[in-house]
């Protein structure tokens, strides 16, 4: 059961050579928030030497963007040691909200972030706009809830249910820096204690689900993932709402995807999002490049 409900949330990989991102986003230029320079998406793709990867993420408040930005800090150092020489992170949001959550997080300035309000470099790459996109009579923030609760996107469900049941085979180095990192900015899961213990250099020394009965040396313990995403939550997006919240509520439901090419834009990995917590395993794109 575990296992199928691990595959079935991190399933979509798609194929490079069906979707050509160089080509896709020709002509896409949006703002670099570190100093508002316009970046070519297109160009900045088609012109890579080494390797590019690109993230097309979702709204800044949103539990994917925010899970985009933990896993990518975390991954950094494998992403450049299989060659990645440049990271563009694209958050469907003002220049404002993506630099807060840029603080929030403590993305590394070497990811470039680039503010896109409409979402249209998503669109354009493929993205899921998310269900019922095209109704207007329903409310944004109604899509969203019904999303929420497990229907319209196929992949909320087992990607949500990953956090509670855990994964044997689960990866959970970047859940472990994301806690950490929550922990230090002083942001808390609610009424939980601290799971991690760190010491006076703020180096983890001890997790309490290391002291799980039975499950302890699994990947993911249960409950683990799920503690993190009540401190994001919490501590990232209501906290922060009033600056991360999408400038157009209709991106409230779209979702994210990300790619790497290599030279002249060649793509080597596609990911899109299924559903909301269902981002890409940079694990896997490590493997894959």
């Amino acid at each position: 059961m575990l296992s199928a409900v691990a595959l079935c949330a991190a399933s979509l990989v798609v194929p490079p050579f069906m979707i050509k991102p160089a080509e896709k986003l020709a002509s896409t230029a949006l703002t670099r928030v570190a100093d508002g320079a316009s970046v070519d998406l297109g160009a900045a793709l088609a012109d890579t030497t080494a390797k590019t990867l690109l993230v097309l993420g979702t709204h800044a408040g949103d539990f994917n963007s925010v899970e985009y930005a933990q896993k990518l800090r975390a991954a950094l150092p494998k992403l450049r040691a299989k060659g990645v020489e440049r990271c563009l992170f694209v958050v469907n949001g003002a220049v404002s909200s993506c630099t807060k959550l840029v603080e929030l997080v403590d993305l590394p300035a070497e990811v470039e972030v680039l503010a896109d309000p409409s979402g249209e470099a998503g669109r354009q790459f493929g993205v899921s706009r998310g269900w019922q996109a095209d109704n207007d009579d329903i409310s944004p923030y109604l899509k969203l809830f019904v999303v929420g609760l497990g229907f319209g996107d196929l992949g909320t469900l087992p990607a949500v249910l990953i956090g509670y049941t855990g994964n044997p085979n689960g990866r959970r180095e970047w859940i472990d820096s994301a806690l950490k990192q929550g922990q230090l900015a002083g942001r808390s899961a609610g009424p939980l204690p601290d799971i991690l213990e760190l010491d006076g250099s703020g180096e983890i020394v001890a997790n309490k689900f290391d002291d799980f009965p039975l499950v302890s040396g699994w990947g993911v313990r249960p409950l683990e993932l799920a503690t993190l995403r009540l401190q994001n939550l919490l501590g990232v997006q209501f906290a922060n709402w009033e600056a991360l919240k999408p400038v157009d509520d209709r991106l409230l439901t779209q979702l994210g995807g990300c790619t790497v090419v290599g030279p002249g834009g060649t793509p080597l990995f596609n990911w899109l999002d299924r559903g909301l917590c269902d981002v890409v395993d940079f694990e896997e794109v490590v493997e894959a490049i």
